[in-house]
């Protein structure tokens, strides 16, 4: 079984994020980045499934400007097998991710792609579900448990109410929420071994996909701070304030 792990690059989650002055979006200049999260969690499950004998390759891939190809680095040296960069400087929107995608898996024919839900940087939680309406694949969304059988994928998803389970057929599109497993480091000797194992270098054109954008950024405003809490006398300010002021009641 091949697997198709794609990994975006996002701002880390340590780092405070600071919208421009200009207000068309946020500050990336000499700021770490690193693996989307939710991303590092695929890349985990499929090196532990592969570890498991279900998967014999796993690849990882990533969309956009050179310095994608350091996220990949890191998937390959958690254990993915090789990488695909698809080179873009424009601003990819998440209709355009699947759409890239879409052609990627018709190129290498895997019977699992595994994404996380969302990335922390527009928290779109779309691309997944895009990329199985384009490819008319099941799907299992935020999932917290992965147990691959013969032609077949049982998933638990997390859901509002608890748990899910559900079984869908292979080939399928799987994306994965907090608790499916903690992610490993990538030990030195993996990060060097990394260093030889091949990326594979392609363009939208490539793929004759049109990433032009369909949408426009109007203005980018940080939110208001949070105002300092109060202390009340009596249920009665508490419930005149919750009135009047917030106006939540």
């Amino acid at each position: 079984m091949k697997m198709l792990i794609p990994v975006k690059r996002v701002i880390d989650y340590n780092v405070k994020v600071r919208v421009k002055s200009d207000g068309t979006g946020v500050e990336t200049s000499n700021v770490k980045m690193s693996m989307n999260p939710f991303d590092e969690i695929a890349v985990e499950e499929a090196v532990r499934l592969k570890e498991a004998g279900k998967v014999e390759e796993v690849i990882a891939v990533s969309l956009g400007v050179a310095q994608c190809q350091e996220t990949i680095r890191t998937a390959l040296a958690m254990g993915a097998d090789r990488g695909i960069h698809v080179a873009s400087d424009t601003d990819l929107e998440p209709l355009a991710v699947a759409k890239l995608l879409k052609a990627l898996v018709e190129r290498e024919s895997p019977e699992l792609v595994i994404l996380g839900k969302q990335a922390i940087d527009d928290d779109s939680n779309q691309t997944g579900q895009m990329l199985a309406a384009l490819l008319g694949w099941p799907q299992a969304t935020f999932a917290s448990e992965i147990e691959l059988g013969d032609g077949t994928a049982k998933v638990i998803r997390e859901i509002d109410g608890g748990l899910e389970t559900i079984n869908i057929n292979l080939p399928a599109i799987v994306t994965t929420d907090l608790r499916l497993n903690e992610p490993r480091y990538a030990s030195l000797p993996n990060i060097m071994k990394a260093k030889k194992k091949p990326i594979d270098e392609l363009t939208p054109e490539d793929l004759g996909v049109d990433v032009t954008p369909r949408l426009e950024t109007l203005k980018v405003d940080e939110p208001p701070k949070r105002e300092a809490g109060v202390m009340v006398e009596s249920v009665a300010e508490l419930v005149d304030k919750l009135k009047n002021e917030a106006r939540v009641i």
